[in-house]
């Protein structure tokens, strides 16, 4: 028996090694370890940039978890981003309450949110979840207008307390690695959970919901699963954001419709379906905004500066992107990475790219294990 643990952990331990990694992990991990150091090498200003880039990688995630792997196309997920933004931000403020308890309370009332949304609209086939998530910002936009006394309108809620005191401890850098932990941590807990057999369903239900149900699992539970944790990572992210220096709580930071059309275009330039791809996506989506915005050269044709069309130009940019990288700037370099080193044929698909086999060799993988841990009922 010992000689089989020891077996054993010399397999964890070789699976651990940094070096045994394949080797689009190393350059991830190369490329974590470079983000760790860069406050040292760029500006302040850049620094700040760089935060809210993180946290819209967590939002973009957040989002790829429910839309990217079950194939339901949310277009309201701003909703969760201000319900935890909000949350964390009116319990400090009317109440005194410390960020490290209002977040945590933030997170919860956007899962409950999630819960409320998905459990009616998921169990429905069709774009219903779609017509729900476009509604659903509408009515808490109403909402924040006619409770403009609590709410404060369109110029939100300011003098929220920074978290950890940390304006004072560190400023913009400390708030950078705030941001950057928040990242790693999401993206760490979500490549855990779309890589187990859960995940694996998650991936049959958007390719062959049918498949997944005859194996006597109920795809609705499955997407409600990941809706709920969805809206708790979006409000996460909001409830984070109010508490430093890249954002504040308004609707203009967390729930416009700019906001939720722009979480689905970083998800889908990333590469949907992967997570790693969202937060990418996420992050490159701020970095080329913020560039676009400081351009001051005027385009000749429309006679505007690239700054005051910045949106416009960064549309562009994203269908001639969309075009030449259809599956997402992720997926695009992995395949380009394997033709490059002639490894096509040696890499497992789904450890891959998080979720893009075909439904039929998903569940034949994952079926015995699913129906002995479910009991094979619809329960």
């Amino acid at each position: 028996m010992s000689n089989d643990n020891t077996t054993g952990g010399g397999g964890l331990a070789r699976r651990l090694n940094p070096l045994r990694l394949p080797l689009r992990h190393r350059l991830g991990l190369l490329g974590l370890a470079g983000m760790a150091v860069l406050p040292r090498l760029v500006s302040t200003s850049f620094v700040v940039t760089l935060s809210l880039a993180y946290f819209w990688g967590v939002y973009a995630m957040s989002w790829d978890v429910v839309s990217g792997y079950t194939g339901q196309i949310s277009f309201g997920h701003g909703v969760f981003f201000a319900v935890g933004g909000y949350t964390s931000a009116l319990l400090n403020l009317g109440y005194g309450i410390d960020p490290v308890l209002s977040i945590p309370v933030g997170v919860v009332l956007a899962a409950a949110a999630g819960l409320i949304i998905g459990v009616p609209a998921l169990r429905l086939r069709g774009p219903y979840l779609s017509l729900v998530t476009l509604v659903a910002p509408l009515i808490l936009t109403q909402v924040f207008i006619f409770r403009s006394d609590v709410f404060n309108g369109e110029q939100g809620l300011s003098g929220v307390s920074p978290l950890f005191g940390l304006q004072t401890f560190g400023g913009e850098v400390a708030f950078y690695y705030v941001a950057f932990g928040l990242f790693v941590f999401v993206l760490a807990v979500l490549l855990l959970v779309t890589r187990t057999d859960a995940g694996a369903v998650l991936t049959a239900i958007r390719e062959d919901p049918d498949t997944v149900a005859a194996s006597g699992l109920n795809p609705s539970k499955f997407k409600i699963m990941a809706f709920v944790l969805s809206a708790a990572i979006g409000g996460l992210a909001g409830a984070v954001i109010v508490h430093t220096p890249s954002g504040n709580a308004s609707p203009t930071t967390l729930m416009t419709i700019t906001v939720n059309v722009e979480v689905i275009i970083a998800a889908i330039l990333g590469g949907m379906g992967t997570i790693v791809g969202a937060g990418v996506g996420g992050i490159l989506l701020i970095l080329l905004r913020e560039q676009l915005a400081g351009i001051a050269w005027t385009v000749p044709v429309i006679g505007q500066p690239v700054s005051d069309i910045n949106f416009l130009v960064f549309a562009l940019i994203t269908l001639v992107l969309l075009f030449v990288m259809p599956g997402g700037i992720v997926r695009t370099a992995i395949i380009a990475g394997r033709r490059v080193l002639d490894r096509g044929s040696g890499e497992d698909t789904v450890a891959t790219d998080g979720g893009t086999a075909p439904a039929r060799r998903v569940y034949e993988r994952y079926t015995d294990r699913l129906r002995a841990a479910f009991g094979g009922d619809d329960r």
